[in-house]
């Protein structure tokens, strides 16, 4: 029998690999972080942070720690070089329940994620080990680190046996270098200065795109405080040029009365990237984070796409892990990330293209945005952030809503096949999609956020009724091994009744009281009276109540969960 150091090696200690590891030990896996450094970088880098990632940083028991370094609802207006507002992204929805979009100071919360896997007796953080090997040898994988001294000089080689490995060490991986595989994409020549200064010297609290055809800017209000400008420089301007102080304050000249009074705490030369591995997995080998792609940095995306890739990787690590799941479903972590890892690209690259508009194109440019901002549904779109693609998850641990079967899911409805109900669905299925957050109340809890009553593993919830009602003896064995959580939504004036309703359930049912009619609106607006919620919380399946067994039995093939009586 293989005797293991860890669980899972995790190669390098930014905030993917981090958070990877605190998603682990959260949820009982041991994991051992690697980072070459012996600290953690301390210069800001990513700036923006999704609702989606909160909702992460809570399953990570991390988020009130992080908080205090964040600024809530982040506007962002793309601006010309005259000052005219051409879009204003401002989206009020709150729909996974947090915000859409915060600012924060990123080594401040790179600091919190490494601080948190002291919670964990299974977790360990080793700076100052730098990765030199892999091997996979199919049951297990070693990672041999050298051991570094202050100086940077290898001390001594040690090695580190896990049942899997996860290269999270950014855009230069040497773990994605020895899985082989392609790094698609392009790396545009074009140069940004990044300036950091203390006491916001102009004291707004969101962001300006500058799309200024003399010289794209971005001026950003951060947290504590920090106001973060990024200059384009142009071709024919050296790239020392950013270390000559008189350049410096001429960039910074146009929007501060005295750039020589600033305070600089940063200030770095960077070139945006554009890249995606054609694979994110290699036997017993991962990658996440830069190291599986690269974005540019126009929608702050960088950093939010990493910590998808976490929350979904660690999830299906974790079920391997306890037998819950085979191998398989390890196959699902590419299939699902990549695609949405490069629409992401796409759409940044977009918006570099209009951010970095000559004269003439920038002219069209601005007429265009005024002429679309006097259309109520075109102006939404930009204030709405709807542009932004959302993950939606096609193949994996997906089943189709119209056939039940396993492992692909259509976005839409064949016309006739679900009727009544396709017309006030809009033909559109939910499966695939993240599942909404809104604020509900149960007989424990008052007026909380839906994630703090239904855990972090399986849901199968219903609306209105009894979810236990059509399942067998069989498929109850199937919810008590996996502990999927039975949930009853109800309206709030009725949880009280429902809960009477239940104490006699074969399986304990959690009775969740939708006190702002939110869950109600969205079971409306959709074909399905019952929901089977992964827990990363995305839909797995979605079916009519009475479909429960079919959808059960769906997903755990998808997943490639384990029954009673499977080895592992």
């Amino acid at each position: 029998m293989n005797t293991y150091d860890t669980d899972v090696v995790v190669i390098g200690a930014g905030p993917v690999g981090l958070t990877l590891a605190n998603l682990l030990g959260a949820r009982g896996q041991a994991a051992t972080v690697l980072e070459a450094r012996h600290e953690l970088i301390d210069y800001p880098r990513g700036v923006g942070l999704d609702d989606e990632s909160i909702r992460t940083l809570v399953t990570a028991g991390l988020w009130e720690k992080v908080r205090p370094f964040t600024v809530p609802h982040h506007v962002v207006r793309l601006v010309n070089g005259r000052g005219q507002v051409l879009a204003t992204n401002d989206p009020h929805t709150q729909e996974f329940g947090h915000p859409r979009k915060h600012g924060f100071i990123q080594p401040l919360v790179d600091r919190e994620l490494a601080t948190g896997l002291s919670r964990f007796p299974k977790t360990a953080l080793h700076y100052g080990h730098r990765v030199v090997g892999i091997e996979d040898h199919g049951d297990r994988v070693v990672v041999g680190a050298e051991r570094l001294d202050p100086d940077g000089n290898a001390v001594e080689t040690v090695s580190f046996t896990a049942r899997y490995a996860v290269g999270c060490e950014g855009g230069g991986s040497f773990t994605r270098k020895w899985m082989g595989v392609g790094f698609e994409g392009r790396s545009p020549s074009t140069r940004w200065v990044v300036i950091d200064v203390e006491n916001d010297p102009v004291g707004t609290p969101s962001v300006y795109l500058g799309a200024d055809p003399r010289r794209p800017y971005v001026s950003i209000g951060l947290p504590q405080g920090v106001r973060r400008w990024e200059f384009m420089l142009h071709d024919d301007e050296p790239t020392e040029l950013a270390d000559d102080p008189a350049f410096m304050r001429s960039l910074l000249a146009r929007h501060v009365p005295d750039p020589a009074a600033l305070h600089i705490i940063n200030q770095r030369t960077f070139t945006h990237h554009g890249r995606v591995a054609t694979d994110f997995r290699k036997g017993r080998v991962f990658i996440a984070g830069d190291a599986a792609h690269l974005m540019p940095v126009w929608l702050g995306q960088g950093w939010n796409s990493g910590i998808r890739d976490a929350t979904n990787l660690a999830w299906k690590l974790t079920a391997v892990l306890r037998g819950e799941a085979g191998e398989s479903l390890l196959d699902t972590y590419t299939a699902e990330r990549r695609k949405h890892a490069s629409d992401m690209i796409d759409v940044n690259m977009a918006a570099g293209t209009v951010m970095k508009m000559g004269h003439l194109g920038g002219r069209l440019r601005d007429v265009s945005a005024a002429a679309l901002n006097l259309v109520p549904k075109w102006k939404s779109y930009f204030t709405e952030l709807r542009f932004k693609p959302m993950p939606r998850y096609t193949t994996g641990v997906v089943v189709d809503q119209v056939t039940l079967t396993a492992g692909r899911a259509d976005a839409g409805f064949r016309r006739g096949r679900l009727a009544p109900f396709t017309d006030s669905a809009g033909g559109t299925s939910p499966v695939g999609l993240q599942f909404i957050q809104p604020r509900v109340s149960t007989a424990d809890a008052a007026d909380t956020l839906l994630d703090e009553v239904i855990g972090d593993w399986w849901t199968l919830a219903t609306w209105g009724t009894d979810p236990t009602a059509y399942l067998s003896a069989a498929d109850l064995d199937l919810v008590r091994r996996h502990r999927v959580r039975l949930v009853s939504f109800m309206p709030e004036p009725q949880r009280a009744w429902a809960e009477k309703r239940h104490a006699d359930s074969p399986a304990p049912v959690t009775v969740v009281g939708d006190l702002t009619g939110a869950l109600k609106d969205w079971f409306d607006l959709r074909a399905c009276g019952l929901v089977i919620l992964r827990p990363d919380r995305f839909v797995a399946a979605a079916s009519l109540a009475a479909q429960a067994p079919r959808a059960l039995a769906a997903v755990a093939t998808a997943a490639s969960l384990t029954r009673e009586g499977d080895r592992g």
